[in-house]
């Protein structure tokens, strides 16, 4: 054998040993898939059980609820309860409830039992304020929560737009004004109302947005409370 043949040989054996160590299959690490750690509740010692129905998880419910509880500058801007149909008959009055969609007997049911969600997690609740409409100041009523005030900016602009940036400078004014005010402000309007603020929501009747002034001064929606 020539020594160019030995050399030859020489290198495939040393490439071979070199392959075979960097690539044994019988002796690759296997991956470790990483350990998953219990998720933490927000808040341990607070019941996830709620009367609420709604598809937003126990800890969203849990933790919408507590920001409430802290009782500073926050405030829900609710659609009244459950009032078949939509907009209002051709003889409407404001003076007059039987010319009015009202509330159903669910609807009046419904008021009882978001009143009943804020006392059941102590929420200090320092003012309400209405819409004039009948079903707005009905929910306000059952829902129990304090004297109700009818406030005209809280008026549905449904039939008539012309209004509609008026009363949402008011209602954001208002807003902007108890940023530092204790306690939680109710208000109880309609669904263009409160898309005239929050843009992106559309509220079923009974369900709130929870807005607060954030440090840009700027209105914020915080979260949302499904109906009950």
């Amino acid at each position: 054998m020539t020594r160019r043949h030995i050399i030859f040989s020489l290198g495939a054996v040393a490439l071979s040993l070199i392959l075979k160590r960097l690539y044994n299959p019988d002796k690759q690490k296997q991956a470790v898939a990483p350990v998953e750690q219990p998720q933490q509740s927000l808040f341990p010692n607070q019941d996830s059980a709620s009367p609420s129905t709604t598809d937003v998880s126990a800890s969203s419910k849990a933790a919408i609820w507590s920001v409430l509880q802290q009782g500073r500058g926050y405030v829900v801007l609710m659609r009244h309860a459950l009032a078949p149909g939509i907009g209002d008959p051709p003889d409407f009055r404001l003076n007059d409830c039987s010319t009015q969609r009202n509330l159903s007997d669910e609807g009046r049911k419904q008021a009882i039992r978001t009143g009943k969600a804020f006392k059941n997690r102590n929420i200090q609740v320092s003012r309400v304020l209405s819409s004039q409409w009948c079903r707005c100041l009905e929910t306000a009523k059952l829902m129990n929560l304090g004297a109700v005030e009818p406030f005209p900016p809280l008026n549905s602009f449904f039939l008539d737009h012309t209004t509609e940036f008026k009363q949402t400078a008011q209602v954001r004014q208002l807003i902007l004004n108890n940023r530092n005010t204790p306690g939680v402000i109710v208000m109880i309007t309609h669904e263009v109302n409160i898309r005239a603020i929050a843009s992106d929501i559309y509220p079923e009747s009974g369900e709130s947005v929870v807005l607060r002034v954030n440090r840009k001064n700027k209105i914020e929606v915080v979260g949302q409370i499904r109906a009950m």
